[in-house]
């Protein structure tokens, strides 16, 4: 019940067109219960009178009715199916908006927990079934209702007996129908994690298609994606045997309450207390005491399809960032980048190992500071706690002096930029994708931002320039056209602090020189963090940190360290080793 109010909410700003719908719903349910009764009039009244002007005038009479009822049953049917039908798509609408918007909100802990191809698989097939639900489910109740009751009623007029025989087979209909439902609830879920995960491994293998190829893995793939086909279909085959047993049980059932009006009827008829035109009668009834029930089985399907569906959009949007504003959160402003951390400790969701522990370190505005170390240090967790990617398990950040919990998420990011080694460019033009790092940002502000990133001369010598398409993932271009381009997109933003997480490992000489010098100039006046393996990239910061999984085990300038003879200096000299030139590059 709590899913069903819930769901019912969501019908709240399209009121008029609801109970326009449900008005035209009604309606159609009176035209279809009006009908049997003009012709039983017809057979009981007028065709067995042996005047000929009565018989004509009536026959006229019920024709112009029966028109006047087909135009006005036309209209509503048209309201119904158009209408109704763009209601439930602006539901849908609604719906997939809000668990985008929320999905966006999700902590980075939900992403390294949960596959990009399931969460689509919710955006899209789990809310057409709840769209289906929202305009078919309250309308069917209805013309339902309506026409069983009204049917009820009248062949009570008829004969009781026989009446109330007919409303026994149907009540025995609906218990089996409500016993099915646990059942069918159950296959329909299990379907939508199924077909979850056939999404999952096609995007996983699709995105990366040119490794799978690479190393002729098709096959490998194709295993993977067949072994979560056959999951899927098992499981429809246990849903498609559960409708059948379904379905097959309420037709035969259907079938025995024509044969149980018959005999009554035809009892009933040889007692003399029914006539024989009743039986007609109550046959074109059954048609219409069928409709409904068959809607309503039917409506139970849908439901049940709905309903999960709409359960799965409900775990999603109940499910809280971890990462969120404070409500006594403010707006950050232009902040100046002098950064601490106090106590600092952070473990990941579910994990009892730290990867920082009490980390105490104070990091002056506009300063260049490098973190160094073996793989696994906390590096890049060091650097994603200061604009929250995560929060820290104890302790605190702070700039400028304030805690980074009390600034507004969308402020604090809005002074923080990075720069990875694995660059995202979206799948539309270059110029769109340089715009994300300022969305209302000017044309002459794009080029310039290209210029300062060294990208503005290899940009004018495409056929297209700015408006050419980057492919998806930036497909179209290097690995060093890609990192200029979201360094671009960084000048654009200019923030004031900047992290470069690996930014010129993956590049080739010539590449890592354009880039490099473009890193140099965008580091300019901004506190920033440089994550390097290349140790040669940070020998120019004001001070290099060294991180291992014990903390901050080494820290001061590139000379300081070298001279040090600690770990620092043993990574420099692995990295440089054989060369002939180490000793002018020490110096």
């Amino acid at each position: 019940m709590k899913y069903i109010s819930r769901f019912a909410s969501y019908y709240k700003p399209y009121r008029r067109i609801f109970f326009l719908d449900m008005l035209c719903a009604f309606i159609l349910s009176l035209c279809g219960v009006v009908f049997p009764i003009i012709i039983r009039h017809l057979l009981q009244n007028v065709f067995v009178s042996r005047d000929s002007k009565f018989m004509l005038e009536n026959v006229l009479f019920m024709s112009a009715l029966l028109l006047v009822l087909y135009l006005i049953q036309g209209v509503c049917q048209y309201f119904v199916t158009s209408w109704g039908h763009i209601m439930g798509a602006k539901i849908e609408y609604n719906m997939r908006r809000e668990i985008f918007s929320h999905m966006e909100k999700l902590s980075f802990s939900y992403y390294d927990q949960n596959s990009t191809g399931a969460m689509v698989s919710r955006i899209l097939s789990d809310l057409f079934d709840i769209t289906e639900l929202a305009h078919h489910g309250p309308e069917n109740l209805l013309i339902s209702f309506v026409k069983l009751i009204g049917s009820f009623i009248f062949l009570m007029t008829i004969n009781v007996k026989v009446t109330l025989l007919l409303v026994g087979m149907t009540l025995f209909m609906f218990v089996f129908s409500f016993k099915m439902n646990s059942e069918m609830k159950r296959t329909f879920m299990e379907n939508r994690k199924k077909i979850a995960g056939i999404n999952a491994v096609a995007q996983d293998s699709l995105s990366g298609i040119r490794t799978v190829a690479s190393y002729n893995n098709e096959d490998l793939e194709l295993e993977r994606f067949d072994e979560n086909n056959q999951g899927y279909l098992a499981s429809k085959k246990e849903n498609y045997l559960v409708m059948g047993k379904y379905h097959s049980v309420n037709g035969f059932l259907q079938g025995l309450m024509y044969i149980a009006v018959i005999l009554a009827g035809g009892f009933a008829v040889v007692r003399g207390s029914m006539a024989a035109s009743d039986i007609v009668i109550y046959i074109l009834y059954i048609n219409l005491f069928l409709d409904p029930i068959k809607m309503l089985i039917n409506f139970t399907e849908q439901f049940q399809k709905g309903i999960t569906g709409f359960e799965r959009f409900c775990e999603i949007m109940d499910t809280e960032p971890e990462v969120k504003d404070r409500p006594e959160a403010k707006p950050a402003g232009r902040l100046e980048g002098d950064i601490r951390f106090e106590n600092v400790s952070f473990a990941y969701e579910g994990s009892d190992d730290f990867v920082l522990k009490d980390l105490n370190l104070e990091i002056p505005a506009r300063k260049t500071i490098a973190l160094v170390g073996p793989s696994g240090g906390g590096k890049t967790t060091f650097c994603s706690l200061i604009p929250r990617f995560y929060d820290v398990t104890s302790g605190r950040v702070t700039i400028d002096g304030q805690d980074i919990r009390d600034y507004t998420l969308e402020s604090l990011r809005n002074n923080v930029a990075v720069v990875q080694q694995d660059v995202y460019i979206f799948n539309t033009s270059i110029r769109d994708n340089i715009a994300y790092g300022k969305p209302d940002a000017s044309n002459e502000e794009i080029i310039e931002a290209a210029k300062k990133a060294n990208i503005h001369d290899f940009i004018m010598s495409l056929p297209e320039g700015y408006e050419t398409n980057c492919g998806e993932m930036g497909a179209r271009f290097s690995g060093g056209q890609k990192q200029r381009i979201s360094i671009a997109r960084v000048f654009l933003k200019n923030p004031p602090i900047l992290i470069l997480d690996e930014a010129t490992s993956a590049l080739d000489n010539q590449s890592e020189f354009l880039v490099q010098r473009a890193l140099d100039d965008l580091s300019l006046e901004r506190t920033t963090f440089v994550i390097a393996h290349r140790l040669s990239t940070v020998r120019n910061a004001d001070e290099i940190f060294v991180l291992t999984e014990e903390g901050i085990v080494e820290r001061g300038k590139h000379r300081e360290l070298i001279n040090l003879g600690g770990l620092y200096s043993e990574l420099y000299h692995l990295q440089f080793e054989g060369q002939e030139n180490i000793t002018e590059e020490i110096a």
